[in-house]
This record gives C-alpha cells, structure tokens and sequence, in this order.
C-alpha cells in the first residue's frame, strides 16, 4: 500500500507551523513560561525526561501528537505487540518483546504461544549459569570458568557489552568478561594473550555460526586452545553456543546441550535480551540479568498502555521527526554523563541507523523525506573538550541527549557533583547561547577598549537555542539500564512507522558481506578484470605487501 507522510494533512500543517516556530528563541519561551520546565517533563521506568529545552510550543506537540495518529501509530504499536508481521520485506513480525515479557502475556506466532519457548530457553540459561558459577560445569581440567569471551559481532557485540559495561558494578566476584567481534586479528590476538586456558569460557554466538567475522575468530580461540595443550574433545568444556545451527556447532566440537536457541523473529540488533545475552547472565547472575528484563518491560508497557502525549519513546521519536524533516538536522547526538554508559552511543548507532537508514517504503517505492539520522556521541565530560564546540557554535542543528544518573556507584570526593554540573551547564549554554552585547560587556568589563572588544566579540557569541533533552534516573541499576536501551528501541520504532520504512529489516548490511566474500577470492587468485580500476589496483598492492 502506498505511503507518504508529506501528504498527510497534519505533515502539511506542521510544515506551516515550523515558519512560526523557526524563529522563537528558547530563551523567550522560558522567560513566558515559569513552569515550561515542569510541564514539559514525563517519568516511566525509574526514568525521567525533561523535553523542556526543545523549539516546541504546546501547539507543536499537539500538532506531532496528530501526526503519529494519522501515521496510525497507536495501530502500529498494538501490531508488534499481537505479534502481527510487520518486518514485511523477510514476512516475520518482530518481537524483542517477548524475550522481556516477565508478565508472561500469551503472544502468538503461527497459531503458538512463543513464550513457551522464550521461558524454556531462559530456564536453560539460569541452569548453565549456576552450574558455572558452581563448578557443575568446568574446564577440562575440572577448574571453576573466571572468565568468559563473548565471540560475536553487531547485535551479538554492542548491545550485550553495553549491558556488561553499564553494570559493571553488578559483576560477580572473581568473574571477567571480554569480547572478540572484529576480524582483525589483533582483537582475537590482544584478548587471548592473558588468557588462562583452564578457566576460560567461549560463547560462539552466530544464529548461522557461519557469519564471517564471528566464525574466523571462534577457530582462532579454538585454534589458540591447542597451542595451549588443550584437545579437540575437551572443546565441549570450553565452547558453548547460541546459534540454530546445530551441526556446525556440533562439528566445531561444541556439546548439542550446551547450545542456545535464536529466531528469526528476533533481528541482531534487538537480541541481548536472549540467549545472546549468556555472557551477561553468568557474569552478572541470572537474577540481576532478570532484572535488566524487568526494565525493558516495564518501558514495553508503558509504551504500549500510554497515551501518545505522555509516552517516552513517542515524545523523543517526535522530537526528532520535527528536527529532521522540518529543520533539516542530520545528526543527532548522545552524550552519556556516566562512565559505564561509555558504549551506549555505538549501540544506539546500530538500532537506529541499521533500522532507519533506509531508501524505500514498506511498500518498495522510493523516499522523498528524509529518513533514519546520523547517531554519534561519547562521554561527558570528555566530549565538551572536542566535539561539543561544534555542538555550540557549528552552523548545523544537531539535536542532543544528555543522559546522567544522579547518584554515582564510585562517589569520589565532589567528582559527581561537578559531573552533574557540566550536565547542565552544557544544556545551559545550548539553551541560552551568549549575545553579542553580552559579549561585550564582558570584554570591556575585562578592561578592553571599544574597537578591540568589537573585533573578539564575533568570535565568543554563542547563539544557543539548540534543543536538547534532559535524561536522569536515580541510580544505573539493571532494571533502569533495561528500561534506558527498549526506550530507545521504541523511539526507533515509532521513528520507522512514521516514516513509512521497515525498521527490521538490513539488506544494505548483506550486500557488503556478498562482496566481500568475492573480494576474498581475488586477494587469493589475482584476478581482477571484474573490478573497477580502484579496487584492482587495491587488490594488487595488497597482494604485493603480502607476496600473494
């Protein structure tokens, strides 16, 4: 069926209204409005949203709120939560969801109850968990596995070192967790180098155990644990797997019964709240890792049941439609306050923009509005130190989202409070900006004269009124950092419906592993009449700096 947001009624009214709403600074809409700050602030799932520096008047939320109804959101949401298929171009629904769904709602795919499924696989997970954690289950030489490395790639990667990383402070005592994903073989080479061989545990998670990268680096462990004195039957005590394909795993050496489950109606990058998630589940425990589910339920809910006005991932999906569609942003940024959250800008890169970075409806006919944004972003406070001048005084409009706890795991000394400080104080400045008579009266204050202060003054106005959000929560338990990550598959969702695009879908992704793979083939053989000149040429010098 054919589908273009820009000639929906409320597209068009909202294009209008942007002409009004384009020129009003947020300094005015503040100074009007005394209460601006606490009525433009939701909370849901232990997390709170402060919206109130975003270039929106009560007229424009109404009218976004509009939009996603005539985009028939509401029916959209309702739609992956039953379970219909709306992953169209592979016919599958998508239902991350379910892997989360501690209510244990019945969701029905093919005339069965997944969950059914989804439980026995977790049952299986919290089994294989305690039976490392007590030894039940061990190395070949019958010493308790300390460390475990995750061999993955994409969504079996950036999604499950997220979880690990943001709740380092839950890890059990005595455990190590590290990841081997990229093929370059000092990744495998730098991880395995301090590896004790006796108490290490490999998770190969591939749902093919065929993807590339994933594959290479699991024989390159295995292979390392030959050299170590290790044999091909004590593999079964050192590898496990989360994959479908059971007779690879089983001819790699790994035990049927220590495999895990994946489906097809679950994409990668919406996988660490499944058996992807092993790592995660014997490091932290299972129950913290049952935690982490409880919040990414409790955002699902909220998300489901909430009207559209006062829902989260709805608010911050429309947010960014009126930027990019109507003020032209190309960006938008996340700027993780909190040293643990370090990685969740790179996960967040691939849920959005491997989701919505797409050229073509659901129906297969070409986009003429823009679509999926570019995701970037770090730390702060290091990112005020680099980037975040472009944020200020760079002629592009890049939205931002602050996100911060407000109480640390690691108090030292005023260190949290002088974080939680720059958290605002950067807002501030791209709220606020600084004019060019304040400017000036600073510099002369400063004891210049006249003309020498009018010559620096250019250089130090900040415009401001660059919108942002506020994103706090107490603390970063599992059941917040749950709620923090299906807040933003949700935004994304609601994103891709207005839009018309198919957010589960990622055939620009395969498209290079096709190439890559008879590009492989050339670097073997030298042939290259198939290629264009660049890469032939490329080919040769590769070949010539490896005497292939």
């Amino acid at each position: 069926m054919s589908y273009n947001p820009t000639d929906l009624s409320t597209w068009k009214k909202l294009t209008e209204h942007h002409t009004t709403v384009e020129p009003l600074h947020l300094r005015d809409l503040f100074r009007e409005d005394s209460q601006r700050g606490e009525r433009y602030t939701l909370q849901a799932a232990g997390i709170e949203l402060d919206y109130s520096k975003n270039r929106v008047t009560d007229e424009t939320l109404n009218e976004l709120m509009g939009l996603a109804r005539e985009a028939k959101l509401p029916e959209a949401i309702k739609a992956m939560f039953e379970g219909q298929v709306i992953n169209r171009s592979e016919n599958r629904p998508a239902l991350h969801i379910a892997l989360r769904n501690r209510s244990n709602r019945a969701i029905n795919v093919g005339g069965e109850n997944i969950m059914d499924t989804v439980n026995a696989t977790l049952a299986k997970m919290r089994s294989f968990a305690e039976a490392v954690h007590s030894g039940e289950f061990a190395g070949h030489t019958g010493k308790k596995l300390r460390t475990i490395v995750n061999i993955g790639i994409g969504g079996s990667f950036l999604g499950p070192k997220v979880v690990s990383d943001a709740l380092k402070p839950y890890w059990q005592d005595g455990y190590d967790l590290k990841y081997i994903a990229n093929i370059d073989g000092t990744d495998v080479t730098e991880v395995c180098k301090d590896l004790d061989p006796e108490t290490t545990l490999f998770i190969v998670a591939s749902k093919s155990f065929g993807t590339l990268e994933t594959l290479k680096n699991a024989k390159a462990a295995r292979e390392w644990f030959f050299q170590q004195g290790g044999k091909p039957e004590q593999v079964r005590n050192h590898f496990v797997a989360v994959s479908t394909n059971i007779e690879a795993a089983t001819d790699f050496g790994i035990d049927q019964a220590n495999m895990f489950p994946m489906w097809d109606w679950v994409g990668g990058r919406y996988s660490l709240w499944s058996a992807i998630g092993l790592a995660q589940s014997i490091v932290l425990g299972f129950d913290t890792f049952e935690q982490l589910l409880s919040g990414a339920h409790t955002m699902d809910e909220h998300f489901r049941t909430a009207g559209l006005e006062h829902n989260l991932p709805v608010i911050l999906g429309m947010l960014g439609v009126w930027y990019h569609n109507f003020f032209g942003a190309e960006s938008h940024a996340v700027l993780t306050y909190d040293e643990y959250l370090k990685d969740l800008p790179n996960h967040l890169q691939q849920v959005d923009m491997e989701s919505n970075g797409k050229a073509v409806t659901q129906a297969g006919e070409a986009v003429d509005w823009q679509t999926g944004p570019i995701i970037w972003g770090g730390t702060g406070t290091n990112g005020q130190h680099a980037y975040h001048q472009l944020l200020h005084q760079g002629t592009r409009l890049n939205p931002a989202d602050f996100i911060m706890p407000l109480q640390s795991h690691n108090p030292v000394a005023d260190h949290h409070q002088w974080l939680f400080a720059n958290f605002l104080g950067q807002q501030q400045a791209m709220l606020e900006g600084k004019t060019e008579a304040e400017v000036m009266d600073e510099l002369k204050a400063k004891g210049l004269g006249d003309s020498e202060a009018r010559e620096l003054a250019p250089h130090k106005v900040i415009p401001g009124n660059r919108p942002c959000n506020a994103i706090t929560f107490e603390k970063a338990t599992p059941e917040v950092v749950g709620a923090l990550i299906a807040m933003y598959e949700h935004k994304v969702f609601v994103q891709g419906v207005i839009w018309g695009v198919n957010s589960f879908d990622q055939w620009g992704v395969e498209l290079g592993k096709v190439l890559g793979n008879s590009v492989f083939e050339a670097l073997g053989n030298g042939e290259t009449d198939d290629y264009d000149s660049s890469t032939a040429n490329l080919i040769r010098k590769f070949r010539k700096a490896n005497n292939i």
